[in-house]
Parts: C-alpha cells; sequence; structure tokens
C-alpha cells in the first residue's frame, strides 16, 4: 500500500524539476536576447554621442560606466554601487541608489539629446520601456550636444571628474586643465618633430632658410663659385 504513493511522489518530483529545468533555460535565453538589444541600443547611442570603439557597448558593467560618463556622473560611484549589490545586506540600498543613480544619468542624456524629461516615463514600462528610450536617442534625428548647463551635482562627490582615452570629455565636466590630463588625446601635438617656430608676422626670413651671416668683420665671406683665390703674399 505504501508502493503507490511512493512512486506518484517519485514521478511528481522528476516532473517538478523538469518543468524548472525548462523555465530556467527559457529565462536565460531571455536574458541572453535582452542583454543583446540593449547592448545594440547603446551602441546607436554611443556613435551618436562620439564615443570610439563600438565594442564598448558590448562589454557588461563597463557599458554602464560609459553611460554614466555620458551623464555626468562619476563611474567610479556607479561601479561601487554595482559591487554594493552583490553583498548581503547592502543590496537592498544598493539597488535604490542605482535606481536614482540611473534616474539621474538618463536624465541627463536625455538632456543632451534635447529631449524634454516626460520621455523617461516610459521606464514605467521595465526593460522594454528603455529600449524604446535608447532607439529614440539612437536612431531619432536629434544630435548629441553635450554644451548644456552644468548638473546640480557638478560640485559634489557624484561629478565625473575622470578622462578616459576614446570618450570625449563633456564641456561640463570639472576637470583639471588638459596639459595635466594623461592619455587626454584631443589636443594638437605642441612644436611637432621639434622644428623651430615661424618667424613673427610682418618679418621675411632670409633666402634659402640659412642663418644671417655674422657681423662685418667677424669673418671673411668665402669666395664666389666659378673664381680662383688670389695667390697668398710673398715675404
Amino acid at each position: 500500500m505504501t508502493i503507490l504513493p511512493a512512486m506518484y511522489g517519485d514521478s511528481s518530483d522528476a516532473a517538478s524539476a523538469a518543468i524548472l529545468a525548462i523555465l530556467n533555460l527559457f529565462a536565460f535565453l531571455f536574458s541572453i536576447i535582452g542583454y543583446v538589444i540593449s547592448s545594440f541600443l547603446l551602441m546607436k547611442v554611443f556613435e551618436k554621442a562620439g564615443v570610439q570603439g563600438k565594442w564598448r557597448a558590448w562589454v557588461p558593467v563597463y557599458n554602464t560606466l560609459v553611460l554614466a560618463k555620458l551623464g555626468d556622473v562619476s563611474p567610479w560611484v556607479v561601479l561601487g554601487i554595482v559591487v554594493a549589490g552583490v553583498i548581503p545586506l547592502l543590496n537592498v540600498l544598493a539597488g535604490l541608489a542605482g535606481l536614482v543613480a540611473f534616474v539621474a544619468i538618463a536624465w541627463r542624456v536625455n538632456s543632451k539629446f534635447g529631449k524634454e524629461w516626460p520621455l523617461l516615463l516610459l521606464f514605467l514600462l521595465g526593460p522594454l520601456g528603455i529600449w524604446i528610450w535608447l532607439a529614440i536617442l539612437g536612431f531619432g534625428s536629434a544630435r548629441f550636444t553635450p554644451g548644456i548647463a552644468p548638473a546640480p551635482w557638478s560640485s559634489s562627490f557624484l561629478a565625473d571628474k575622470t578622462v578616459w582615452n576614446g570618450i570625449p570629455v563633456q564641456p561640463s565636466q570639472p576637470v583639471s586643465a588638459a596639459g595635466d590630463i594623461p592619455n587626454a588625446g584631443y589636443g594638437a601635438p605642441q612644436n611637432p618633430g621639434g622644428y623651430p617656430p615661424p618667424p613673427a608676422t610682418g618679418t621675411t626670413p632670409p633666402a634659402g632658410g640659412y642663418p644671417p651671416p655674422p657681423a662685418g668683420g667677424a669673418t671673411p665671406p668665402p669666395p664666389s663659385p666659378g673664381t680662383t683665390p688670389p695667390p697668398p703674399p710673398q715675404y
């Protein structure tokens, strides 16, 4: 009498495990598809923003840091939120902080594309709304114009003060002078090749590019080509 319930119990457990495995497989496939869609749309936005290298949009976490820089938020603050999100007890606070940071970043990027803030209401639709928002920015006719008023947090620790090669520096970004920025990569080279500077305006350079002769009497000029120098005096 106890064999049949045991058999039914084993069969039910196996069916539940199979259904759970199928659901996990579908969830994994949907996550991959979602990431591909997000990365592709980010790539289009990065292209319009002047970011060099399409690969930046396809690297996990790093693409979020690049988007943060375009939104005038420190990528190191965003990275700290991502790290805190995998730590127990801190993940709840990190989730709230990440939501606030994402809204701030999206608001700045949205403004640089000349869009009004009501467009961000698409986020109420979840990932689908974010994809629609990125598609509007990446495929729309609006141009990326970073020269807008500084962000309200431009003087706080949230401000982006880093310079990454291949990512344009935003005009409102409070960074050091160009001479103090390593690998800025945007300024013209100073005195390329080590050549002397050009003469001042209004002056005529000497013929042939040779320096003028020294003061008179110091050294006799060389004889003209084709002439025979006089013989030395006889004593």
